[in-house]
């Protein structure tokens, strides 16, 4: 079975910075492209950072370019979220998934087939 499990969230002031993990099984982990995606209360699903499973391209949304970074080790089969300079408007359940979206799609959730169960992230100010 394909797992995921994402983990790291916590409070945080405004300007901090945390490290999310997703550690996987289940899966040919270098085959699949990987993202994370953000959730507030009441607002859809947001993709906030995602990374090709061909050559390693990441992609951000303008709003957290600069400061967010995903990463993976492929030994571990676990992916990263490295968020600097968090804002309160960043608040929110962080997911992580897995899939084969197409180039222009990676950050629609619609285009990740496995996810884990997210970690909330809580930024004050």
């Amino acid at each position: 079975d394909v797992q995921l499990q994402a983990s790291g969230g916590g409070s945080v002031q405004a300007g901090g910075s945390l490290r999310l993990s997703c550690t996987t099984s289940g899966f040919t982990f270098d085959d699949f492209a990987k993202a994370w995606f953000r959730q507030a209360p009441g607002k859809e699903r947001e993709g906030v950072a995602s990374i090709d499973s061909i050559d390693g391209s990441t992609y951000y949304p303008l709003s957290v370019k600069g400061r967010f970074t995903i990463s993976v080790d492929s030994a571990t089969s676990t992916v990263f979220l490295q968020m600097d300079s968090l804002k309160p408007e960043e608040s929110g359940v962080y997911y992580c998934a897995v899939g084969h979206p197409h180039e222009d799609r990676m950050r629609i959730a619609s285009e990740y087939n496995y996810w884990g169960k997210g970690t909330l992230v809580t930024v004050s100010s």
